[in-house]
C-alpha cells in the first residue's frame, strides 16, 4: 500500500501537535527526572534498563534481537543491558521453543515487581499533574493518545512495508 502524499503544508493544528510532543518527549526524557522516578520506585537502574525492562513487560518473552528492532537499537546494547539486569535478578533467559539453540528474554518476579513500582510512580506523577482535569477530559485525552499512537504505530508499518525507491547502484 503506497504511503500517502503529504500534504503542501501542514495544518496549524498538526504543528502544535507536533510542538506538544516535542515538549512531553523533552520533559520525559530528562536525566533528572528520570532519577527522580527511580528513587520513588525504588529501582536503580538507568533509562536503558527500564526502557528494556518495559518492552518485555509489554509482550512475550522474545529474542534479544527481536528486543533490540522493537527498540529500535543495536543488538550490542540490548546483550549488555540483558547481561545487567540478568545479574540484578530482574531478567532471566529461557530456551526458545521454536529453536531450543536460541534464548528467549523475560522478566523474572523481582523485575514484574519492579516494572510494577515504576509505573505506579509514574502514574501517581501523571495523576498529581493531571489533577485539575475532569474525569470526562481525561477519557478523551486516553481515547485521543490512543488513536494517535495507532496511527502513527500504522505509519510505521507502511513505511517498513514500502520503504521507497532502491538507492542507486554505482558501478
Amino acid at each position: 500500500m503506497p504511503t500517502p502524499p503529504l500534504p503542501e503544508a501542514p495544518s496549524p493544528e498538526v504543528t502544535e501537535i507536533e510542538r506538544a510532543l516535542t515538549r512531553i518527549t523533552y520533559l520525559s526524557t530528562r536525566a533528572r527526572r528520570h532519577e527522580r522516578l527511580m528513587a520513588l520506585a525504588g529501582v536503580p537502574l538507568d533509562r536503558a534498563a527500564v526502557a528494556l525492562l518495559r518492552q518485555i513487560a509489554d509482550c512475550e518473552p522474545q529474542r534479544p534481537g527481536e528486543l533490540a528492532a522493537r527498540l529500535g537499537v543495536e543488538a550490542s546494547h540490548v546483550t549488555r543491558t540483558v547481561q545487567q539486569l540478568q545479574k540484578s535478578g530482574y531478567v532471566t533467559r529461557v530456551p526458545d521453543p521454536d529453536d531450543r539453540r536460541a534464548q528467549r528474554i523475560e522478566l523474572t518476579d523481582a523485575g514484574g515487581e519492579a516494572i510494577a513500582r515504576i509505573r505506579e510512580a509514574g502514574v501517581r506523577g501523571m495523576q498529581v499533574a493531571l489533577s485539575g482535569w475532569s474525569p470526562e477530559e481525561l477519557r478523551q485525552l486516553a481515547t485521543l493518545f490512543h488513536r494517535m499512537v495507532d496511527g502513527f504505530l500504522a505509519h510505521a508499518v507502511d513505511e517498513e512495508a514500502d520503504p521507497g525507491p532502491a538507492p542507486a547502484v554505482r558501478a
